[in-house]
């Protein structure tokens, strides 16, 4: 028996409905997907620490929701795991002419758009929309999305020419933010911030930059740094409450120097 047959063997027992896990029979394709989710966002955080050990554990986690859903999908009669690697099988053969085919061989670039050629025809021949911005996932947290969005209408032709272009957007948002936080509309407010996040997600795409990604940096980083002033505060037995802004800004410049220092 295979790794993989193991796998959907152990699977196949949990959902058991006789000697089962009580849990896993509860389960069903709604209150899965979120733990599918959760388990690609650890892969993409266990492959930004370069943590190869950690990374084949989320793998495996990632692997595992997989054969979850395939599993519920067998029981339902609807497909298999047999079934959904055949499926992907196709569809990368079908994508990539030049290798499997006898289409001649393609730059990176030209992969790129004739990837997005492959899908909108795809989608079309299933019936389903084929517009510039029809296949970007809802389900996508917003940031990425935002980015996505902007690379499909960029592909049409509708984006600012350079990047000093989105950067002057940025700019414009930023302004309609002051005048509704002035106006003190709050719908006003809400949407204005929208918008600026949607001009920085569109200012990082013309930068080359993932905007998810660098976002995820720096996250790691504020909670780093956050975690040392924490330690700073212990050494010097002071609680925040007894801090002004002015002392936690200094303490956080500090920090900031240290870890300048070490690098």
């Amino acid at each position: 028996m295979s790794a993989l047959e193991k796998l959907l063997d152990i699977m196949a027992q949990l959902r058991d409905p006789d000697d089962g896990c009580p849990w896993d029979l509860q389960q069903d394709f709604h209150s899965i997907a979120p733990y599918t989710i959760e388990e690609a966002y650890e892969v993409a955080d266990a492959i930004d620490r370069e943590d190869m050990a950690d990374l084949q554990e989320e793998l495996g986690d990632l692997l595992l929701q997989v054969v979850f859903h395939a599993q519920m999908a067998r029981e339902s009669g609807a497909f298999d795991f047999d079934a959904i690697a055949q499926a992907i099988s196709d569809k990368m053969i079908r994508r990539h002419p030049h290798v499997f085919g006898n289409e001649p061989a393609r730059s990176a670039a030209a992969q790129q758009g004739a990837w997005e050629g492959h899908k909108k025809s795809e989608r079309a021949a299933k019936g389903r929309d084929s517009g510039a911005l029809a296949g970007v996932s809802i389900a996508l947290p917003a940031l990425l999305r935002a980015s996505k969005l902007g690379k499909r209408a960029a592909g049409v032709g509708f984006d600012w020419p350079d990047t000093d272009g989105v950067r002057t957007k940025v700019d414009e948002e930023l302004a309609e933010l002051d005048v509704a936080r002035r106006n003190g509309d709050d719908a006003g407010i809400r949407e204005e911030v929208g918008d600026l996040l949607f001009a920085v997600a569109n200012l990082a795409r013309h930068l080359g930059i993932d905007p998810e990604e660098s976002l995820r940096a720096s996250n790691r980083k504020f909670t780093d740094r956050f975690a040392a002033l924490e330690l700073r505060l212990v050494d010097q037995n002071r609680a925040w409450d007894t801090l002004s802004l002015e002392e936690m800004e200094a303490e956080w410049q500090a920090v900031k120097a240290a870890e300048r220092h070490r690098s």
